[in-house]
């Protein structure tokens, strides 16, 4: 069996990297991608991943022509595009009476345009051979809602409707399509909540702790494998139990 190539967008953030670290260490060939990072955020990164398969493009993905050429680039370099992580995301928060159109269209851009790009791309290529995961990193937002976050709420509830129609689409052709729903996950964000917050926040998730981007990163690693080929359409809450239902 070749090796599998993964291509993950939002790579350098740290959700994104963790998600690329835990698929090279699972074997996986990985292309991160990025808008171009300053020298600064580049060398940390590179640190991040000295040792392991993981290759820098920069790339807007809210754009669909730089995403049709990417996906031709890591297709002709690599031979194929077997695992495609939606996992790139902005917000622009404001309560929808302050929310200036700006705002509402560079996140449903980048949250959600983002993965038609490059879906619409790499999914022939992937019926082609006959094989292909796809993961979309929706977020708890999309399933609850949030104040102040009417744009990104949406965008990541539309996240996981794309997911399942696409699953249709394309399950007969060994190809399967899931979301992830992270809820609450140590990032820069919630470590500059002030304490009082951050302690409101963990007394909320069942399991007594904010995630961490290894908890999203092996739900990932899981539905790329190989073996995972029975699961699609289906929308996986990582949230120490935040949000529960069936």
């Amino acid at each position: 069996m070749h090796q599998r190539i993964a291509l993950v967008t939002g790579g350098i953030g740290g959700l994104g990297l963790e998600i690329c670290r835990t698929l090279a260490t699972a074997g996986c060939k990985v292309v991160a991608v990025d808008l171009p990072a300053t020298p600064e955020r580049q060398a940390g990164f590179e640190q991040a991943i000295a040792g392991l398969d993981i290759h820098l493009e920069a790339t807007d993905v809210s754009d669909f022509d730089a995403c049709a050429a990417l996906v031709g680039t890591v297709q002709q370099r690599f031979g194929a595009l077997d695992i495609l992580v939606n996992n790139a995301g902005i917000t622009r928060d404001a309560t929808l009476r302050k929310m200036e159109l700006a705002q509402w269209d560079a996140v449903l851009r980048v949250n959600l345009d983002s993965a038609f790009n490059l879906c619409r791309h790499a999914i022939e290529g992937m019926q082609s051979r006959g094989f292909g995961r796809v993961i979309n990193i929706s977020s708890i937002s999309g399933q609850t809602g949030n104040f102040g976050q009417s744009n990104y709420a949406a965008a990541k509830a539309g996240l996981h409707g794309f997911t399942m129609s696409l699953a249709r689409e394309v399950a007969s052709k060994g190809i399967t399509v899931n979301s992830i729903s992270p809820g609450y996950v140590e990032t820069p964000m919630t470590r500059a909540m002030p304490d009082a917050v951050r302690e409101r926040i963990v007394a909320s998730v069942p399991v007594g702790r904010i995630g961490q981007p290894a908890d999203i990163a092996r739900t990932v690693a899981f539905l790329a494998e190989d073996s995972a080929g029975y699961i699609t359409g289906a929308n996986i809450p990582v949230n120490g139990g935040l949000l529960m239902g069936f």
